[in-house]
């Protein structure tokens, strides 16, 4: 009876976690999973997690600085400096895209290739694990809700941009507004006289 309270009050405590923190729980633990071969490479986690990205990657598509950065939302500067110690450290180099020389693309050495076989061997025993007793119609249910969620902060993020803009716009409005009225204030010598436009906007 005692195993079964166990139980009870473990599935009891889990259906009170929220979402976003179980994905994150989650996402920690696979973080620690060391998919990535350690060693003394001069590598940072994050470049760590870029080169897994760069090696996957390359097996079927040109990669450029720009796929680094709308992959791990990181800044254009940020992913230069990564990409230049990687560079550095002799993982990738870049060449001029065949498809369109004015591009550069990153292209994985010898040196990192090398590491390619036992991140795909790492990834499969990962996936093993990760979906240990769960039947087929489970973890395509599963997969379906996660990128339901991945959608719904994708539409979130995207509404909030275009709500930036138009906000900037208005403001932009109003800046060109007042400058308006002011251009006529000086021409009139201080007579008050308002603009269509600004009644407009405030009425």
């Amino acid at each position: 009876m005692k195993g079964s309270e166990d139980v009870q009050e473990t599935d009891g405590q889990r259906q009170k976690v929220h979402a976003g923190k179980l994905i994150h729980m989650l996402s920690h633990r696979l973080k620690r999973q060391n998919i990535i071969p350690c060693g003394d490479d001069g590598l940072t986690t994050m470049q760590k997690h870029v080169l897994k990205f760069i090696l996957l990657e390359t097996l079927h598509r040109e990669i450029y600085q720009k796929d680094v950065e709308e992959e791990f939302q990181i800044r254009k500067s940020t992913a230069t400096g990564i990409l230049q110690l990687m560079e550095k450290n002799g993982f990738i180099y870049r060449e001029s895209s065949e498809k369109d020389a004015r591009l550069k693309t990153i292209v994985p050495t010898k040196k990192a290739e090398a590491l390619r076989a036992e991140i795909l061997e790492n990834i499969r025993v990962m996936e093993k694990r990760l979906t240990k007793g769960i039947s087929e119609e489970e973890f395509s249910m599963c997969m379906y809700v996660l990128w339901k969620m991945f959608d719904n902060l994708a539409q979130t993020e995207t509404q909030q941009a275009e709500k930036n803009e138009e906000n900037r716009v208005y403001v932009l409005d109003i800046a060109h507004t007042h400058e308006y009225e002011r251009l006529h204030l000086d021409r009139l010598g201080g007579h008050t006289i308002k603009s269509n436009l600004y009644w407009h906007r405030f009425s």
